[in-house]
């Protein structure tokens, strides 16, 4: 019964123009704002981790216009899984520093694309999907009446959507074989044995290590990208730049330091637009207590 309430409610929201699902959203964020919730539990206390030199007004306000951004990047879910690709294209205003991507893959070379949980993954996802072609790993809905929505709707602009198994694996790496373009998640809790502990704003999270591995054993160009609401227009910008040193470093504690250093720059840059509310400490070194 959820997952056609759940369609039903996507279908829904891509009915309605962005402007309305963005103040929809705004909506949905003053009410995380000022009722008690986990969203707004997990924020505030990674704010208050993260950011420690800003005052407590300051996290106040932060977490106040972040939860607005959160619910706004939740209700663009609708028009950005169902709207057709030449109405998603009206949406994608500048893209900067994406002449390297372009130098990278007329020389042969693979690239991988990391990008956070930054402004609008989805939007970032169709970008570089609709510019280079895109293999891009996802975690199959655990109700899997979704599963079929979710890949099409991330398809949409010419991504193609593989699982976080095996099979999806061994897809990234022909594709960077072959010279094309990967996208992963860089800040991701892969779980008690997918990763490295490393610090993340200072604090050790266990971080995944795919993403040096691909790179190291493939030769491909790293680069870190995101996709942020531009103020006063319905469009999106996208960013990027090349990744920190040490990135496909062997040691896997570096590369995963370099891989954290490049999300830190870009949250740092646009704080407000973070997934702040993921949960991504959860996973302790071992006798550390628990931070949620």
């Amino acid at each position: 019964m959820r997952a056609p309430v759940i369609a039903g409610l996507l279908r829904l929201f891509a009915a309605l123009p962005l402007s309305w699902n963005r103040h929809l959203g705004s909506l949905l964020g003053w009410v995380l704002t000022h009722m008690p919730n986990p969203l707004r539990r997990c924020a505030a206390t990674n704010i208050e981790l993260c950011l420690p030199e800003l005052s407590e007004p300051e996290r106040r306000r932060l977490l106040r216009t972040n939860l607005i951004e959160t619910g706004k990047t939740i209700l663009e879910t609708g028009p950005l899984w169902f709207w057709s690709a030449p109405r998603i294209r009206s949406l994608m205003g500048e893209t900067l520093n994406a002449e390297p991507i372009d130098a990278a893959l007329r020389e042969g070379k693979g690239v991988i694309l990391a990008t956070p949980h930054l402004g609008s993954w989805e939007m970032a996802g169709h970008f570089c999907g609709d510019r280079w072609g895109l293999t891009i790993l996802y975690r199959p809905p655990r109700l899997a009446a979704l599963d079929n929505l979710l890949r099409r709707g991330r398809e949409r602009c010419g991504a193609h959507a593989v699982p976080t198994d095996a099979s999806g694996v061994r897809r990234l790496y022909e594709t960077l074989s072959k010279g094309g373009v990967v996208g992963i998640l860089p800040d991701q809790d892969p779980g008690q044995s997918g990763g490295v502990f490393a610090p993340f704003f200072g604090i050790p999270a266990n971080s995944m290590v795919l993403l040096s591995r691909l790179a190291r054993k493939t030769g491909a160009a790293v680069f870190f990208g995101f996709s942020v609401r531009i103020p006063g227009s319905e469009k999106y910008r996208l960013q990027f730049m090349p990744a920190p040193d040490g990135i496909a470093d062997p040691d896997p504690s570096i590369a995963a330091t370099a891989m954290n250093r490049g999300v830190e720059t870009f949250v740092r840059a646009y704080p407000e637009q973070y997934q702040w509310s993921y949960r991504r400490f959860r996973t302790r070194p071992a006798g550390a207590a628990k931070i949620y």
